[in-house]
């Protein structure tokens, strides 16, 4: 099914686009570029899922925020066999995986200088290099422990390593190789270290740019030239192109999964539900209705919807106008740790063609199957608000029932909206002691210089480096927004549009079925006098936890 999409014309990376869903994509992207701990990400998760981190072998080859981040994310979802991803509503998620891409490029330019420098002054002074690296890592390991004595004990026992090594290299004899060779083994592994941090810091500057570049929305390009194919033979470029585009055809899925208390992956739980359902019959007596099915009221509520940001008076309202679509949701267990799409014929590049669409509405009402739903979305505040109405037409032997349900994804958490602090540190003046003054540090310490640098030679071999240094492993069923998505309620505005935009749709839906109704000779005088009901009911309306029934 998904072999099947056209990935033509040629070689082309997808621009950034999708006006109005900025802010909450370029903070997930922004995560790819990050220096923070990686123990920053359990912060973030939502109540619903949560990230999993694999504790490393050895601490020295701990990975960062950013450099987990974008190593999981292009393996989970540009990796071979993958799963099926949830849709991430509000964000563009192709947008996000190619600043993986490119975050990681800046990473392996800077690792491949940091490697030569490895060789030059680790492979000839291999000795000196493992007694300096297994230095910090103990002091690394004693920083962990509890108690501040215990903590510096580690720079103790670095400065004790070091006035060693000054007293041998003094009480050495001077002539002869191996003594030269010793000093040089202890000197020069510093000299190394000094270089590598000059490539630290430069890098550190410009991943921290494209971090705060993001947040400011300032259009940091991802530049990915690995994902452009140079000839026709170029296949590993191809692959990867084809795998970016097929994130994109997934997120246009029409397909959309229920599970249970958690709602909707990707659209949240639903917060409200409003039903009317009638006996259908004849508006005169003596008369028949004339047969009509679920979709001929589904396509009337279709149009009249999209009219939605038509408005008698001038005062705003929808600015931006909601997107209005036919969604088949997929029914899977609270528990499920993976999806998967419908395939066979009725299915095309991740999406289920329109005659399977009209087909499941009017005959998937009732027992097992897929469900029909016609859905009314709103993106709003820049992505990070996602209010999404559901409407389904159901008819049982003599009752229609017509249903509208609300849900609603909030931002992004905050984690991803922090942009980049200096590293500072204040002390008190030398003379008027009472005053302090703050300085400016490097953005590069020297225990992170030292962990680069034996990063380096491995990030050739992610594997290994997954297994000495641990991992990031993401929540399934995994769609890079909802997953992180906070709740839309602690934000008044955000709340009051969730909850004013029920109105106007509720109402439309009404109107639209009515017409549908008289037009095919059915009574709709108790249908209007429900209607009104509910639009009284939907003046007071507030968010609730319609998924989660109380036995």
């Amino acid at each position: 099914m998904a072999d099947s999409f056209d990935f033509s014309p040629g070689a082309q990376v997808p621009l950034s686009g999708g006006a109005g869903q900025t802010a909450a994509t370029q903070a997930l992207a922004s995560v790819a570029y990050r220096d923070s701990p990686l123990a920053d990400i359990s912060k973030a998760d939502s109540e619903s899922a949560a990230s999993e981190i694999k504790k490393p072998k050895l601490s020295l080859f701990e990975p960062n925020l950013g450099e987990a981040f974008a190593r999981a994310v292009q393996v989970r979802m540009l990796g071979g066999g993958r799963k099926a991803l949830i849709p991430s509503f509000g964000i563009e998620p192709q947008i996000v995986v190619e600043h993986c891409l490119s975050a990681t490029r800046v990473r392996k330019q800077r690792d491949a200088k940091l490697t030569a420098v490895m060789v030059l002054f680790g492979l000839l002074f291999l000795p000196g290099v493992l007694l300096w690296l297994g230095s910090f890592q103990l002091k690394k390991m004693l920083a962990k422990s509890e108690g501040k004595g215990v903590s510096a004990l580690g720079g103790v026992l670095l400065a004790a390593l070091a006035g060693v090594a000054l007293f041998f290299m003094i009480k050495l004899p001077f002539d002869g190789f191996w003594p030269i060779y010793v000093r040089a083994m202890i000197v020069l592994p510093v000299v190394g270290w000094w270089w590598a941090k000059q490539i630290c810091e430069t890098t550190a500057v410009a991943m921290r740019s494209a971090w705060s570049g993001l947040l400011d929305g300032g259009g940091v390009a991802a530049k990915i030239p690995e994902a452009v194919p140079q000839d026709p033979n170029h296949t590993s470029a191809e692959t990867l192109r084809q795998n970016l585009a097929k994130v994109s055809a997934e997120q246009r899925s029409n397909v959309v999964f229920y599970a249970g208390p958690k709602g909707i992956l990707g659209m949240g739980t639903r917060w409200g539900s409003w039903q009317l359902a009638e006996e259908l019959r004849p508006a005169q007596e003596g008369t028949e209705i004339h047969p009509f099915r679920s979709w001929d009221v589904i396509r009337v509520i279709h149009d009249r919807l999209r009219l939605l940001e038509r408005s008698p008076l001038h005062t705003g309202g929808f600015q931006q106008p909601p997107s209005v679509r036919h969604w088949i949701v997929v029914p899977v267990g609270e528990k499920a740790k993976a999806v998967s799409h419908p395939d066979g014929t009725d299915v095309e590049s991740y999406q289920v063609r329109g005659h399977e669409i009209e087909r499941i509405c009017n005959e998937q009402q009732f027992g097992s199957g897929n469900r029909h739903y016609l859905g009314v979305q709103f993106v709003l505040w820049d992505g990070q608000l996602v209010i999404t109405l559901m409407i389904t037409v159901t008819v049982l032997h003599e009752t229609l029932r017509i249903e509208v349900t609300g849900h609603a994804l909030g931002p992004v958490n905050s984690l991803f909206t922090a942009g980049p602090s200096p590293r500072t540190k204040t002390v008190s003046k030398v003379v008027k002691f009472w005053e302090t003054k703050t300085h400016n540090l490097p953005l590069i310490h020297p225990g992170e210089v030292v962990r680069l640098a034996a990063r380096a030679p491995l990030t050739w071999f992610p594997p290994l480096l997954d297994f000495l240094g641990g991992k990031l492993t993401l929540p399934e069923p995994f769609g890079l927004r909802h997953v992180w998505a906070d709740k839309p309620w602690r934000h008044r505005f955000m709340a009051d549009d969730a909850l004013r935009a029920a109105t106007p749709v509720l109402r439309t839906v009404h109107s639209a079925a009515m017409s549908v109704l008289r037009e095919n000779g059915v009574d709709t005088e108790r249908f209007d006098n429900r209607s009104l009901a509910l639009s009284g009911v939907i003046q007071s309306v507030e968010p609730k936890k319609a998924d989660e029934y109380n036995a």
